[in-house]
């Protein structure tokens, strides 16, 4: 029992600031057995944050809403990705030799270009909720039961893919040892959640016959499709310049994920 717990809680502790009551000891094998729950995770996270935006859309006009709603996002994960995001804009995009661009990325203080990174990431993130949320209820509500699943998915694949970056050191090494099973596992997981996470909105909202049902139809199978390939070529790269990925790079292709996912969910629901 305690195996299967531990981590479910050390995978909801790492990732959100949801309040799980444990005392975790963060070891490399607990950190790889929790993997196989971050779809789970993101599906939490998605659930809160569509419960934030359908009720705030309900009372406010639609970009307001989303701002709300992308706030709730951010402070359920503590911001851990955005980190990541910032971090890896001021390293990648120095154009510095790969061993100043991991002390760029361990440095605490974040620069020009990881501010203007971030802002950017949150205007675009609120301007395609604002849109989801103005397509209606059923939009928003697919979206978000998706995107945050398949982005964190893509993090426990990454892992079993590329090695990390620092020979053993930093928080990527923590993950060491994970193989292709983990992302398999993970993987079954998030299909399960992703179609009940579609199902469950369509049976609440309901859909029209036409090119709505199809869009939502392609959108079910779009999702894991785009985030493998955006995905693959976005890693490939990183892994290319840095010779493996870092704790900031999964951070990083998380946040460019989602917002990848919510696009195409624009560009399918309007």
């Amino acid at each position: 029992m305690r195996q299967t717990v531990q981590p479910l809680q050390a995978a909801f502790q790492f990732l959100t600031r949801f309040p799980v009551k444990a005392e975790l000891d963060f070891t490399p094998e607990l950190l790889r057995a929790s993997t196989r729950h971050y779809p789970l995770v993101g599906a939490v996270i998605g659930v809160s944050i569509c419960a934030a935006a359908l009720l705030a859309s309900w009372l406010l006009p639609p970009l307001p809403a989303a701002v709300i709603s992308l706030i709730i996002w951010v402070w359920l994960t503590g911001g851990l990705h955005l980190d990541g995001w910032m971090d890896c804009a001021d390293a990648l995009l120095s154009y510095r030799p790969r061993e100043k661009m991991l002390e760029i990325m361990k440095d605490s203080r974040v620069g020009a270009m990881g501010v203007l990174a971030c802002v950017l990431l949150l205007m675009l993130k609120a301007a395609l909720l604002s849109s989801l949320i103005a397509a209606g209820q059923l939009a928003i509500s697919c979206a978000l039961l998706t995107v945050p699943v398949w982005s964190r998915w893509f993090m426990v694949y990454a892992m079993s893919k590329w090695p990390s970056a620092r020979d053993g050191e930093g928080l990527a090494a923590k993950f060491g040892g994970l193989n292709a099973s983990n992302a398999q596992s993970a993987a079954v997981s998030a299909i399960l959640i992703t179609f009940l996470g579609m199902t469950i909105p369509l049976l609440v909202f309901g859909v029209t016959i036409g090119l709505p049902a199809a869009s939502y139809g392609i959108y079910f199978f779009a999702a894991p499709l785009l985030t493998l390939a955006a995905g693959v070529y976005a890693g490939s790269r990183v892994n290319k310049k840095l010779g493996g990925l870092t704790g900031d790079v999964y951070g990083a292709l998380n946040e460019g994920l989602e917002c990848l996912l919510l696009l195409a969910a624009v560009i399918l629901f309007l």
